[in-house]
């Protein structure tokens, strides 16, 4: 009779091992980020024809708004944007940039156990291989619950330094900041009031001039012990649950499918194209590169900047 009770404990053992080994999960996150605050300082351009306006509007919805798919297992993770086709002329120019910053393109790989990550990415041409370890979130839990899609989500908190390769960080600057700015140019040198009157126009069109970024942001994240994986969409990681839901002030990251054990299986392991750097190493070459944007740029206006940008 113990024979059979030891006999009939080591099946089950190896049954939970077998079924923990071959657990998978496959989830469905509707990312969009707002473009209210671009939208009105674009409406207050008069340099925009309303049928730029549109074609801008049309392609940063499809910027903005993501669809991704996370297959995860019980230590790893693969997060992938939707795989759509691109109508003629579309995904080129500044746009695909930008596009390439919005943390869509690529495969984006997370190791929980090792906590370590790996992201391929293109820029300006180039392919490159994210070899880092993952962010430390220091989530704090905050006591609040609320139901996704049917599961108990808990609430939980963190402050992150903002990243300067994120174009969905960047924010229009208020126009009392660029009326200071103009102000404080006014003052500068011994210009002509012809010169003066040039530089205040590009300063007022200027792309580059009217954005800023926040030292800080705190993300909001709402995870289910429902489904006890260190996992979420992203970079996003570290909690005793699946993470449903993201926000970042100004970027939501939304659950909107999940299915459990799907019948066909993902294969979930790291990109391995590209020239392999750090996230240092990264966000140094997009900085530079956009820093020679701006150089590019000066005096061109808002105008100039959306024409190489729709090319």
């Amino acid at each position: 009779m113990k024979k059979l009770t030891f006999t009939l404990a080591l099946l089950l053992v190896v049954m939970i091992s077998n079924a923990q080994k071959d657990f998978q999960g496959m989830a469905v996150y509707e990312s969009k980020t707002s473009t209210s605050d671009f939208k009105s300082r674009m409406s207050g351009n008069k340099d925009i024809t309303p049928e730029m306006q549109k074609m801008i509007e049309e392609r940063m919805k499809k910027m903005f708004e993501k669809t991704f798919i996370l297959n995860f297992d019980k230590t790893s993770s693969i997060y992938k944007e939707e795989e759509k086709l691109d109508a003629p002329g579309q995904g080129q120019g500044g746009f695909r940039m930008m596009s390439s910053m919005m943390g869509g393109g690529g495969t984006y790989y997370k190791n929980a156990k090792e906590k370590t990550f790996t992201v391929d990415k293109e820029f300006m041409g180039k392919e490159f291989l994210l070899k880092d370890t993952l962010r430390n979130y220091k989530w704090k839990m905050e006591g609040e619950t609320r139901e996704i899609g049917g599961y108990t989500c808990y609430k939980a908190t963190a402050v992150v330094p903002a990243s300067k390769t994120d174009f969905r960080n960047f924010r229009p600057k208020k126009e009392e900041d660029l009326k200071k700015k103009e102000e404080e140019a006014k003052k500068e040198g011994d210009k002509t009031a012809e010169t003066k009157s040039e530089d205040k126009k590009e300063k007022k069109t200027s792309f580059f001039d009217e954005i800023e970024m926040p030292k800080d942001i705190t993300i909001t994240a709402w995870y289910t012990m429902d489904i006890p994986v260190n996992q979420g969409p992203e970079g996003y990681w570290g909690l005793p649950g699946l993470i449903l839901e993201v926000n970042d002030g100004k970027t939501t990251i939304l659950c909107s499918k999940i299915v459990i054990n799907p019948k066909e299986k993902t294969e979930i392991k790291a990109p391995s194209n590209g020239k392999v750097v750090t996230q240092k190493e990264y966000d140094d070459i997009v900085t530079k590169k956009m820093e020679e944007m701006m150089e590019m740029n000066q005096g061109q206006g808002r105008g100039g900047m959306q024409m190489r940008m729709g090319r």
